[in-house]
């Protein structure tokens, strides 16, 4: 049997790692899920997601110059996006941030936080400094 990039695949989870789950698609012919490539959310712990056994549905997405396949379980499940719709991550979260009345700070705010608790430090220390040194010079 001949697979090629793009295929989907029915397989079987036969290994767990820390860094993903190895899925057999065909006897003698098996692939890794990276921990990347196993959900759309953050995967702490490949186990809490998968077991061994269980059965997936699996998308080929590359094929190392070993022959060994690079599978993604996310891009099995996900809904095939018309041409005129390009896939955009900020695109999808937008419209989720806006409905969120108390969403988590986004990292431009964080940054801007950041740099005026740096700012506030810093002036405190240049104060301080000053004051020490006119002490000393003062003697």
């Amino acid at each position: 049997m001949d697979f090629n990039v793009g295929d989907i695949l029915a397989g079987k989870v036969t290994g767990i790692t820390k860094f993903g789950a190895f899925v057999t698609i065909a006897p003698g012919k098996s692939g890794l899920v990276h921990i990347s490539e196993i959900a759309d959310s953050f995967v702490n712990d490949v186990s809490a997601h998968l077991s061994e056994g269980q059965d997936v549905t699996v998308k080929i997405i590359g094929l190392d110059k070993s022959g060994r396949f690079n599978l993604s379980i996310k891009a099995a499940s996900a809904p095939s996006r018309s041409p005129q719709e390009p896939h955009s991550r900020l695109s999808q979260r937008a419209p989720q941030r806006q409905a969120a009345p108390a969403a988590p700070p986004s990292f431009e705010d964080k940054l801007k936080r950041f740099m005026q608790d740096s700012d506030s430090k810093m002036s405190g220390i240049k104060q301080y400094s000053d004051k020490k040194n006119a002490r000393r010079r003062g003697r």
